[in-house]
């Protein structure tokens, strides 16, 4: 009897004893912020700057050029730390702002964002996305973020900027990646309402080049992070178009999206890439404006061309408050590109 009542003494202490079980699991460590690149020391090429300087007398405006070779820091620069209105340039620091949220899980590229008439740009400016959708529609930041790069829409611009947070969460974003020398202040729909708002969306030409510096190493860092070399010629995900989805993790996935949204743009074909070998890799941003009494205030293309010898080019060439033509001004900045591509390409 004795022994029975033990038994249940020992069995009802048992039951009666405390397990302690987590009622709530560690919130994960956020992503760390993104951090300026180290300091690439620039190694001027002082004949190439001086055939710069002749191919932009033709503009008879301003031209402002900055060419750098990634791997080397070989340069040459014309103009680089004048100030340049941005136009559609500016598209691309927005997405890499929006991007950074996704990095960040604080966006998704499959979130739908609703966009209504009032988003639209003014008639004249460029917008497939209204034209295609005069009533609005919704569309995932993923698609706008195409839009804006890849066709330069202006309404898609607006909206990821009003996803973002606003042109201050888009210079935060620039001023946490160590840019200093680019403001974004305006929408798309403000340049059409006032002239002058354009001049205030300005970069240096070096400035550009290290946003697109700062992107493709970006895309470098997520590639090598899922353990694939860190620096690839001519990534197969970017020239075939295809992602092997079982190699990628989503944040690499989506550095190689954007990436291939700036090759796939169809806008400035006769620009940094027009007088380049048909089969180059070329992943850029254009801007254009207006013409207000046969002055084109911005013709602009920014990017990183791929080298035959495995390098990267990073040219930023703008060509402001010029009387010449289209083509004449296009030529400019095809000739510029050209120019140090026959320079460094091997």
């Amino acid at each position: 009897m004795k022994f029975g009542l033990l038994i249940i003494a020992f069995l009802f202490s048992a039951c009666s004893m405390r397990t302690d079980i987590p009622l709530e699991f560690p919130t994960p460590p956020p992503p760390p912020a993104a951090t300026p690149l180290p300091k690439l020391e620039l190694k001027r090429d002082a004949e190439l700057e001086k055939k710069f300087a002749e191919i932009a007398k033709e503009a008879r405006g301003k031209v402002g050029v900055a060419a750098v070779v990634l791997e080397t820091g070989d340069a040459a620069l014309l103009n680089a730390d004048d100030h340049y209105a941005m136009q559609s340039v500016y598209k691309l620091p927005i997405s890499m702002a929006v991007m950074d949220q996704v990095r960040q899980d604080k966006l998704d590229l499959d979130e739908q964002i609703g966009v209504t008439k009032e988003d639209f740009v003014l008639p004249g400016q460029v917008s497939p996305l209204r034209d295609k959708n005069p009533n609005g529609g919704v569309f995932t930041i993923r698609e706008l973020i195409r839009l804006a790069l890849v066709e330069s829409d202006g309404s898609a611009s607006d909206v990821l900027m009003r996803v973002v947070g606003g042109p201050s969460v888009v210079q935060d974003y620039l001023t946490q990646i160590g840019i200093n020398d680019m403001k974004i202040v305006n929408t798309e729909k403000e340049f059409a309402q006032n002239w002058d708002n354009q001049y205030q969306n300005w970069t240096t030409p070096v400035a550009a080049v290290e946003l697109c510096r700062f992107q493709i190493q970006a895309m470098w860092d997520s590639i090598a992070a899922d353990g694939a070399k860190p620096e690839p010629t001519v990534p197969d995900e970017i020239k075939n178009k295809t992602v092997r989805l079982t190699k990628f993790t989503e944040t690499s996935l989506n550095a190689l999206e954007l990436h291939r949204f700036m090759t796939d743009a169809v806008t400035g074909p006769k620009r940094l890439k027009g007088l380049l070998p048909k089969d180059t890799t070329v992943a850029h941003k254009t801007g254009t404006s207006g013409n207000r009494s046969g002055i084109t205030a911005a013709t602009n293309d920014i990017g990183i061309i791929y080298l035959p010898n495995g390098k990267h080019l990073a040219v930023a060439v703008f060509v402001a408050d010029s009387p010449a033509d289209d083509k004449t001004r296009d030529s400019v900045i095809a000739r510029i590109a050209k120019a140090a591509w026959d320079r460094w390409n091997k």
